[in-house]
């Protein structure tokens, strides 16, 4: 994609509380009917239970600056679309309270050819987890 075509309106991306998995499922079923897409990477961000401090995390509230965040996301996003050869990309993201094996981050790529799913996810995951204002 070419960076005149790339630009695009802001998505929505944070969802208050886990991200649901009938949701993902949900999306990677209105999938079905896209035919120029041959391969789609999905990563998953679950809060896991560690250890700290002595004590089992039991849950992560995130919380974010929302208008610097979604800038990021978007400016992230875009940046992707330039980089990468790809049809379609979601991104969400939790705020709020998320329970210890709930996911509170889901990305959904989709390209003609699986390198570039795979190379866009990890750009993204990588994007966000250096630039995007979340804490938790």
């Amino acid at each position: 994609m070419t960076e005149n075509t790339a630009r695009k309106k802001p998505k929505k991306v944070f969802l208050e509380g886990p991200i649901n998995p009938q949701f993902v499922a949900d999306s990677i079923s209105k999938h079905s009917s896209k035919t120029d897409i041959g391969a789609h990477n999905i990563f998953m961000g679950q809060v896991r239970a560690d250890v700290k401090g002595g004590k089992e995390v039991i849950a992560i509230d995130y919380s974010t600056y929302r208008e610097m965040a979604e800038k990021e996301f978007h400016e992230i996003r875009e940046s992707a679309f330039i980089q990468f050869d790809l049809n379609c990309m979601h991104i969400y993201h939790s705020l709020g309270l998320v329970n210890a094996g709930e996911i509170s981050l889901f990305i959904f790529v989709s390209s003609k050819h699986r390198d570039e799913c795979y190379k866009a996810s990890r750009f993204l995951v990588e994007e966000i987890k250096a630039k995007v204002p979340i804490f938790g």
